[in-house]
């Protein structure tokens, strides 16, 4: 019955922790009073901590008249510390569907350690209170045993990563929250210098420029467990404060980061008994990812791939179609096996899925499953080119073709939310955990918003060698040393190799609209450092928030995180953001207009 949490506290055994093994053992358990039961003089007492519960029984004859009074009178959630002997229960009273279901504790003595009002929700699994309120009360939504489960996969998570990056060398390395300003892709949280008037700090939106300065100091293998400050509009898998997993490493190539990757995730994985994933995994090419999948995060759990048809309609009388062949633009399609049967009203619903995503509407196409083919659009077709598409599609009764006519890039965004609308809605299996790698990304995109070329990751990542002399000339045929690691159609994690040379980086940082007098400005001290015999290095970050949402199956981070913020990144617990006072913005010489 020794158990390392019982040292140098009031308990002698965790109320998760006795076996039919501890019978007629004297222990002392302390937690939380889940649920009373009173059975004819008896008292019944489910205590719960973080390990489990345990059942202790409370018989008058065997405490003082003051202790079953106060058992007689708990309410949930009180604070007790139990005395008694562990003892088998009857064969019929065992309970198959808790860990100590064959004992349970007939108590010697009761303490109230404290009382508890009524709590606005039950402290158990499967409740259907809403989000908002757990998270007001998010000390009591950790006590229910489903969030503290997610609380301690994410700690498992996260000690098997330490661990085995710690076998491989790494040093675990900590960089400054307090930092400049940097474009990431996102607005930063900034925090007002008070002994410097008019100046800021920015929250880190990654470490990245402070762990290529470590490798530029001989560290060679960094790790830090970060966190990280983004300003962006929020979704389930995002929030404004997150964790990654912030790896580094020099002298190495593409091929090293991600080896070195597969073996901490493989031992990640078996920690937390997942043994469903292959290694090695997978590489997919960037431009494979977008063709048959439409995403460069594919979910390769399932199939209904992306398939382009332009060339079969480039020619069609259905304008839309060839219009759109004809222009440079792309066609493609879907084949959702199992909905040909839908009514035309439940097809066209999901027309706003295309609109959501840049398309002007939705083309579509049903095979019934009694050979009937329905569609607005098949009067356009000759038969040659309807037969093309049905053998491009691998048609059969019962399915339905979806289809999107637009710019690659929307066509592609169109599908790939089509792709996933339709799994779910037609319940296709996606067990298990599917990783791979997308890799080579393009290095530039333009940014029609800002009427400029961004970096497609960061502006620190290495141009591919042939492509060098197109930076300036053409941007956005360069590609890059990029890596992404995709689980279950989510990116856990995203890597380069970097700039390890002075003037590359400079040309990269004059493609994305900074001049000369910018970029010693922001970037002076990281190219300092690369003029001072900065090794090759590359390396990757992971989103732990991310993977441990992912393997506790559950679908926001907010439930594996312990005090999340909203979707308006406010805190319902805490009150924040909030006001301050007068004299606070004062002293930091800020005023509110």
């Amino acid at each position: 019955m020794e158990d390392f949490r019982n040292e140098y506290c009031m308990h002698t055994a965790t109320c998760g922790q006795l076996r039919a093994t501890d019978v007629n053992q004297e222990v002392t358990l302390a937690g939380w009073a889940w649920h009373t039961r009173d059975h004819g003089g008896l008292i019944f007492i489910d205590l719960r901590d973080r390990e489990g519960y345990t059942q202790v029984v409370v018989d008058p004859d065997c405490v003082s008249a003051e202790d079953f009074h106060a058992a007689e009178h708990l309410g949930r959630e009180y604070v007790l510390k139990v005395t008694g002997r562990v003892r088998e229960r009857a064969p019929e009273a065992v309970n198959p569907n808790m860990i100590t279901g064959e004992i349970e504790v007939l108590a010697s003595a009761v303490e109230v350690l404290n009382t508890s009002v009524t709590p606005p929700f039950s402290i158990e699994d499967g409740i259907e209170t809403d989000e908002i309120t757990r998270m007001k009360w998010r000390y009591l939504d950790i006590r229910r045993p489903e969030m503290l489960a997610n609380l301690k996969l994410r700690h498992t998570v996260t000690q098997a990563m330490r661990r085995a990056l710690d076998e491989r060398g790494f040093l675990e390395i900590e960089t400054p929250i307090l930092a400049n300003s940097t474009p990431e892709g996102a607005r930063d949280y900034i925090v007002p210098s008070r002994p410097n008037p008019g100046k800021f700090y920015a929250l880190p939106q990654s470490p990245q420029q402070f762990k290529q300065m470590l490798m530029c100091a001989g560290v060679e293998r960094y790790y830090q467990i970060a966190r990280c400050f983004r300003d962006e509009d929020l979704r389930a898998d995002r929030q404004p404060e997150f964790t990654q997993v912030d790896i580094e490493m020099s002298f190495v190539e593409g091929d090293d980061v991600c080896d070195m990757m597969e073996a901490v995730m493989a031992e990640t994985l078996a920690a937390v008994g997942v043994t469903d994933v292959t290694f090695p995994l997978q590489k997919m090419q960037y431009a494979d990812a977008m063709r048959l999948y439409g995403c460069d995060r594919p979910d390769v759990r399932f199939g209904m791939l992306l398939h382009d048809i332009t060339d079969i309609v480039k020619n069609t009388g259905f304008k839309v179609f060839s219009s759109v062949a004809q222009s440079g633009g792309v066609v493609k399609a879907i084949n959702a096996k199992g909905a040909g049967d839908w009514s035309r009203g439940e097809v066209e619903k999901m027309a706003s899925i295309a609109e959501a995503n840049g398309a002007k509407g939705m083309a579509w196409v049903a095979f019934t499953t009694d050979g009937q083919e329905k569609s607005p659009i098949k009067k356009f077709f000759t038969d040659e080119e309807w037969a093309a598409l049905k053998s491009e599609m691998e048609v059969e009764p019962g399915d339905l073709l979806l289809f999107a006519a637009d710019a690659p890039e929307i066509a592609n965004a169109v599908l790939s939310a089509l792709r996933l609308h339709m799994a779910d809605a037609l319940n296709v299996p996606r067990e298990g955990h599917a990783l791979l790698w997308v890799v080579n990304f393009p290095m530039f995109r333009y940014d029609e918003d800002e009427k400029k070329y961004a970096a497609e990751h960061h502006p620190f990542t290495h141009v591919l060698k042939e492509d060098l002399d197109k930076i300036e000339s053409d941007p956005l045929a360069c590609g890059s040393y990029s890596y992404d690691l995709v689980m279950d159609g989510f990116e856990v994690g995203g890597g380069t190799i970097r700039i390890h040379n002075a003037e590359e980086q400079r040309r990269i940082l004059r493609v994305v609209g900074l001049s000369d007098e910018e970029i010693d400005e922001k970037f002076g001290h990281l190219i300092r450092a690369l003029e001072l015999g900065a090794p090759p290095h590359g390396g990757i970050a992971l989103g732990l928030d991310r993977l441990v949402m992912l393997l506790a199956r559950k679908d926001s981070i907010r439930d594996v995180i312990a005090f999340p913020k909203t979707s308006s990144a406010s805190d319902p617990m805490t009150g924040a953001p909030s006001a301050v006072t007068g004299r606070q913005l004062k002293d930091v010489n800020l005023r509110i207009l």
